[in-house]
């Protein structure tokens, strides 16, 4: 296997380092506390940052969390779900997207993704719908939105909450809104491999005023604090240490400024290696939907399988070997994870969802798009880990052909 030459992703330079050592001198590492006045909103890098992200994604509110699981957590209980609820969501993410359900004990019950975006399937929504179901939660995988005004109108259809989750999604575009904003409540990752980032940490948006003040209180201790809320739709909120530093918030800030030269550059880079890579056969390439915007946090692709008869594995195996950096075959498929299959929690005991009377299925065959997707003809290449430059994608793409040409693939 050739050695990798690849630069790995960094936005982190000297602005980041000042203003991080700014708050370092300050003395104020956080601000956070768990009662009510001022201090309770956090820091003012923390506020700073949160105003910041409403003024770029052009939202009321915006709340800050130190990981987007824990975004993903607050939002379900921001929207009232109750044990018993059903959260449609799909199976092709990562894990977090329905674990977040089961923290506040309710059901995910998956529905199966498109074949050319990787996400869910709008057409496959309203058949999974019922009395119990509450939410959908829908994943921008990979960079590209979900069809969320279909998603929108069938939510008004049934009077259902929307959630985007679009970690991999930030500066990515449907017509002139952001993904995570049309959704009545969403948000992005900041971890450190995403387009920009604190190390860890989360943005949660939303124009809906009751699901920001949930937010705030599930975020900071909120049984301490709603006592003094008048409030009765708050009684049975049960709050958490979800708070962001004031060093990443700090961080944060400058990060948001690079955001939009990061995402052109990673769509520059993605758009030149669709152009090289399209004449190959067999191969199906990222699609970018009419009016939408990708932000490429992974190059994803497909094998037709039947033409090619060759395994996947042999074709990855042999890019590898050419130093294609970040190769990815498969994606995860939640609901076939043991928790899913066993439904056992720690010492053999039952988690309380999996006593439940809503007979939901998680067997192998509930999505058979995402299941042959990952098992057979899928696979990636994660750009969000590298800086790939116009010469590396003619370095990718090189061999590409020299991998097709090897295996007389027409």
């Amino acid at each position: 296997m050739k050695k990798s030459f690849f630069k790995k992703s960094n936005s982190i330079g000297k602005e980041e380092l000042s203003s991080a050592i700014k708050v370092i001198k300050s003395g104020v590492l956080s601000k956070f506390l768990g009662t009510s006045g001022k201090d309770f909103y956090g820091g003012p890098m923390v506020q700073k940052f949160e105003r910041s992200c409403e003024k770029y994604f052009k939202v009321k509110h915006a709340v800050t969390v130190n990981s987007w699981t824990s975004g993903l957590v607050a939002i379900i209980g921001s929207i009232g779900i109750e044990p018993g609820d059903e959260v449609i969501v799909t199976p092709w993410t990562m894990c977090a997207s329905a674990t977040a359900i089961l923290h506040w004990n309710a059901i995910p019950v998956f529905v199966d993704i498109e074949k050319d975006t990787f996400n869910i399937n709008p057409n496959k929504i309203e058949e999974k719908i019922n009395k119990r179901t509450k939410a959908i939660l829908t994943v921008d995988i990979f960079g590209h939105s979900s069809d969320i005004y279909k998603i929108m109108k069938i939510a008004k259809k049934y009077n259902l909450v929307v959630i985007s989750d679009s970690a991999q999604a930030i500066g990515s575009k449907i017509g002139n809104k952001f993904s995570g904003t049309v959704a009545h409540v969403g948000g992005f990752s900041l971890n450190y491999h995403k387009h920009i980032n604190t190390g860890e940490g989360g943005i949660i948006v939303t124009n809906k005023k009751n699901i920001y003040k949930k937010l705030c209180l599930i975020r900071n201790h909120g049984e301490a604090v709603v006592k003094s809320n008048k409030n009765k739709d708050l009684i049975n909120i049960i709050g958490h240490n979800f708070r962001l530093g004031e060093i990443e918030a700090a961080i944060g800030i400058i990060q948001l400024r690079k955001l939009k030269k990061i995402f052109n550059q990673k769509c520059k880079i993605a758009k030149n290696l669709l152009q090289h890579l399209k004449k190959l056969p067999h191969l199906k390439l990222p699609v970018i939907k009419n009016n939408y915007t990708h932000a490429f946090y992974i190059f994803g692709m497909t094998l037709d399988l039947k033409k090619i008869k060759k395994p996947r594995r042999l074709i990855v195996d042999l890019l590898r070997r050419e130093g294609v950096p970040g190769l990815i075959e498969g994606y995860q498929n939640v609901h076939l994870l043991p928790m899913y299959q066993k439904k056992i929690a720690y010492g053999g005991r039952h988690f309380p969802w999996s006593l439940n009377k809503n007979n939901v299925s998680y067997i192998k065959g509930i999505c058979p798009v995402a299941e042959d997707l990952h098992q057979n003809s899928f696979f990636g290449i994660e750009m969000c880990i590298y800086n790939l430059t116009l010469k590396d994608v003619i370095f990718i793409s090189k061999a590409f052909k020299k991998v097709w040409k090897r295996l007389n693939l027409k």
